[in-house]
């Protein structure tokens, strides 16, 4: 064991601090390797493996380069539930947990719900667990990121039907849903400066960036679209980015939204914002 948290100790030094590091090492000893916690917390002598030793030696090379350690494992915990993730989705954040727990918290014993920009289906199979009652659709862009929602419905146990939809294109199709959720693209362009390279050269940037010139793009899309799609009453819940806070309230209820509420995340920014038809 003490050779494994060695070598893992002298590929990946500098990239992590203290505590990062111990929990990268447990990571990769529990779910990569599968040595049991006895084994790991004991220090416990290992025997030989080659394949063992293959698979660590790629992930740390993987790590050293600065790929995030979820794409690396292959999988990231969200809300108490396991989800499958690569280079085609986002890793899912905390702040969008809350999101889902608002969401939640908000939710009729039944009821229909859309959740647009997918991704790793993260948000659509999380509330179709916690709302069993509820019907519940994902749509998304990208044919790969739909691939991953639906291995990720089919791994949580969730009914999620998922579709091929572009938001821009404005679809017209006849259908009712009595929530909207979004975590659309919200970063501006001008912010790339200002983020970790592991960001930046891994996770898909068309779920992640707009244009400065237009950062309420999807939102704006997303808004119309529910003031067809909602039943009256029905409600829009998006996790937004702070500098657009005050400008996308506005624009909410310019649109014919009303009681628009912000909230904040734990880290006290303004990360969310509910809206009712």
């Amino acid at each position: 064991m003490n050779r494994v948290l060695s070598n893992i100790d002298k590929r990946l030094a500098g990239l992590y601090d203290t505590a990062e590091l111990e929990s990268v090492k447990k990571t990769l000893c529990l779910e990569l390797l599968g040595i049991s916690s006895l084994s790991y917390f004991t220090k416990e002598d290992l025997s030989p493996d080659a394949e063992r030793d293959r698979r660590l030696d790629a992930a740390l090379t993987r790590l050293a380069q600065g790929e995030p350690l979820q794409y690396v494992i292959g999988s990231t915990p969200f809300c108490g539930l396991t989800f499958r993730v690569d280079s085609r989705v986002l890793i899912p954040r905390p702040e969008t947990a809350e999101l889902v727990e608002w969401v939640t918290r908000d939710a009729a014993a039944n009821g229909s719900l859309l959740d647009i920009g997918t991704g790793s289906g993260c948000i659509a199979v999380t509330l179709a667990r916690n709302l069993p009652n509820w019907k519940v659709q994902g749509w998304d862009i990208s044919e790969g990121a739909l691939e991953v929602a639906c291995e990720n419905s089919r791994l949580n146990g969730a009914d999620v039907e998922f579709r091929k939809v572009d938001m821009l294109d404005a679809p017209d199709w006849d259908c009712r849903f009595d929530v909207i959720v979004s975590n659309p693209p919200y970063v501006l362009e001008s912010e790339k400066a200002q983020m970790e390279s592991t960001v930046l050269d891994y996770e898909p940037h068309t779920a992640l960036f707009v244009p400065d010139a237009e950062p309420l793009m999807f939102y704006r899309a997303i808004a119309g679209f529910g003031k067809k799609a909602l039943v009256p009453g029905g409600a829009l819940y998006f996790e937004i980015n702070p500098i657009e806070a005050s400008d996308l309230k506005m624009m909410l209820e310019q649109a014919g939204y009303h009681n628009v509420e912000l909230r904040s995340d734990i880290y006290g920014k303004l990360r969310m914002i509910k809206a009712i038809l």
